[in-house]
């Protein structure tokens, strides 16, 4: 048990108060990697706290249905066979349920946590839902300046001993006591305690109902903002529709945003599973309803484009310019810098040159033509046949004009999966289908898309996120394969 003797000079306080109200799941995990969304956990370590003392606890290994590394095994000392006969997930999901309804979930760096134990019941099917708290936020507010706020550090300046280092029992037990210690510090300096992740419901419309925000899932998705006359003002997407609400509910440097959360009145939203989904979804609907606070909010994520032309003598050059013009770049990037760098390492892997690539600004041969890397393009020595097979190369490595193939990802819930279909490099639409009826067929993922308007604002969005994202697949395919 926890000693709750340290709490007598704080009761009183107002915001130790609510301590003794809510209910805390202190939780730790080990897995197979760092990814929730392709790794899974191997051990669990739960202590329910009162804010007072320990009044529960539950630990045990899970059998992940998966080898690990000798790398997480150096690690953790958890090895593959200590896991062979450990229940699997799914056996113990129930007992994970019980014991943390309508508790916070508290872990240091809370999010690797609990987006863990969401993916694992994800894959059951279950949406798992918790309010959290992260105890390294928290320990940078109570406690500010330290030099470290891992787990390891934090324990030893606070002299918290935790001989199980990396296992989940030791580091949840540690966990634990920090909480308290926070507590404890918290009470002597004054400080008015509070969940770092509350929703701040100060100076905000007065219609605005906090059970609303409460209920919204922590899921990836497209969220709609409306004011008291029941007009869309925002549109969103974000990979955790809660946590970005409440963001737009804390005040900020942004007149505009600022000015936005005292209109927010009610929240809509629609799940995608899909960040791409998500992405391509709030475009459509930004262009379709206009939303006040997105016009006044331009995006400017991918400022700079890659394009090519053939000159008057019939030579491929390639140019940076701004994403603005009419006509869809090869590829777009966040800065000219960027841009640049990328353009600088194509000519170099297909030896072009550096003039009819934008890099040389002088007139007459380009430098590397001076010291025999480039074969003469710029002076017209080497003809265009020869110099423009190689810089297709580079046109064809972007250029998704004549493609056709489907990305598949990851869906709404474990039993489906997202569809976006790309024929002749035009956008034609996104959809899901339901994994368990889905028999392989083409003509299946083809059924499944609900068509939409191609833009050059929605091409930009599919070439940045498959060059910047892993997606589960992508399949090429004949269009005359589907028709």
């Amino acid at each position: 048990m926890i000693n709750s003797s340290v709490y007598k000079n704080i009761y009183f306080t107002s915001a130790i108060k609510n301590i003794f109200v809510l209910m805390y799941v202190v939780i730790d995990i080990e897995t197979t990697g760092l990814n929730p969304r392709w790794e899974r956990i191997t051990e669990i370590a739960i202590y329910v706290f009162d804010g007072n003392s320990i009044i529960d606890h539950f630990t045990t290994l899970i059998n992940p249905e998966r080898l690990i590394s000798p790398q997480i095994t150096a690690l953790t000392g958890i090895t593959n066979s200590m896991l062979e006969n450990a229940p699997k997930f799914y056996q113990i999901a129930k007992k994970i349920v019980e014991l943390t309804k309508d508790k916070i979930f508290v872990g240091h760096n809370v999010n690797f946590d609990y987006n863990f134990v969401r993916a694992e019941f994800q894959h059951l099917g279950y949406d798992f839902t918790r309010k959290t708290l992260c105890t390294v936020k928290l320990s940078k507010k109570i406690i500010p300046g330290l030099p470290s706020y891992s787990l390891g550090n934090i324990c030893k300046s606070l002299g918290i001993i935790n001989n199980n280092r990396h296992r989940a029992q030791g580091d949840a037990y540690a966990t634990t006591l920090l909480f308290e210690r926070l507590i404890k510090i918290e009470g002597q300096s004054g400080l008015s305690f509070s969940d770092i992740s509350a929703i701040p419901f100060k100076d905000l419309h007065p219609e605005l109902k906090k059970e609303k925000i409460e209920l919204l899932p922590d899921s990836t998705g497209v969220y709609y903002l409306f004011n008291s006359q029941n007009e869309l003002i925002y549109i969103g997407k974000s990979l955790n529709i809660r946590k970005r609400v409440i963001q737009h509910l804390q005040k900020s440097k942004n007149i505009s945003m600022n000015e936005m959360r005292q209109h927010i009145v009610d929240v809509h939203y629609e799940i995608t599973g899909s960040e791409l989904i998500a992405l391509l979804l709030e475009s459509e609907e930004i262009k379709k309803n206009k939303p006040l606070f997105n016009r006044q909010q331009r995006r400017t994520m991918f400022t700079n484009g890659l394009y090519f032309y053939y000159d008057k003598n019939g030579y491929i050059n390639f140019i940076i310019d701004k994403t603005s013009r009419k006509d869809i770049p090869l590829a777009v990037f966040s800065s000219k810098l960027t841009a640049k760098s990328c353009i600088e390492n194509l000519q170099k892997q297909h030896n072009l040159c550096q003039k009819l690539c934008g890099l040389y600004p002088n007139s007459g041969a380009c430098f590397e033509y001076s010291i025999h890397k480039c074969l003469g393009a710029c002076t017209g020595i080497e003809n265009q046949e020869s110099y423009n097979s190689r810089a297709l190369k580079v046109v064809e490595h972007f250029d998704s004009e004549n493609q056709c193939y489907y990305i598949i990802d990851r869906g709404r819930n474990i039993h489906e999966k997202s569809v976006v279909n790309i024929c002749n490099g035009k956008y034609m639409g996104f959809g899901f289908i339901d994994t368990e009826t889905f028999n392989g067929q083409l003509e299946s993922l083809n059924q499944c898309i609900t068509i939409k308007k191609d833009n050059r604002d929605i091409q930009l969005i599919i070439r940045q996120y498959l060059k910047k994202n892993k997606v589960e697949k992508v399949i090429s395919y004949d269009i005359q394969t589907i028709q």
